[in-house]
């Protein structure tokens, strides 16, 4: 069973701007794929290279601005409006987080063993409040 319908989906990649998409993903290939760049991250731990990859694939790949630049839609460490966890990063909107990261070292194979915690992080963080999280002024 597919995640989306083909319809949908063939719907979204028609709109996709295939040049921008060409140049994001050489980029990507460029960092990512280099062989030693490969083996460094999977001899880290996931905080050694958690803004290194915040930077590489959301700012550079995909043309995000972190804080403290402004104006900033993307950041780390972002604590939970309830409780005391943080999420290694969000992306944010209107001053809304619409998605938090969570990274996870390359020895993880186990995904269902932190479920809970991404489902934890989306009911911390409702779309519909007004509080505006970090000072951000949205997406530019």
């Amino acid at each position: 069973m597919s995640l989306f319908q083909k319809s949908v989906l063939n719907k979204h990649l028609a709109a996709q701007n295939k040049e921008a998409v060409a140049k994001a993903y050489k980029i990507f290939t460029k960092y990512f794929h280099d062989p030693a760049i490969q083996q460094n991250i999977k001899e880290s731990k996931e905080e050694q290279f958690q803004a290194k990859f915040l930077d590489e694939l959301f700012v550079t790949v995909l043309g995000y601005t972190m804080y403290p630049k402004e104006p900033h839609n993307l950041v780390t460490e972002f604590k939970n409006l309830k409780g005391a966890k943080k999420a290694d990063g969000a992306i944010l909107a209107d001053g809304k987080a619409i998605a938090v990261i969570e990274l996870k070292g390359t020895k993880t194979k186990d995904l269902e063993s932190i479920r809970q915690q991404a489902f934890d992080y989306k009911s911390h963080h409702p779309t519909s409040s007004d509080q505006k999280l970090r000072g951000s002024k949205g997406p530019h």
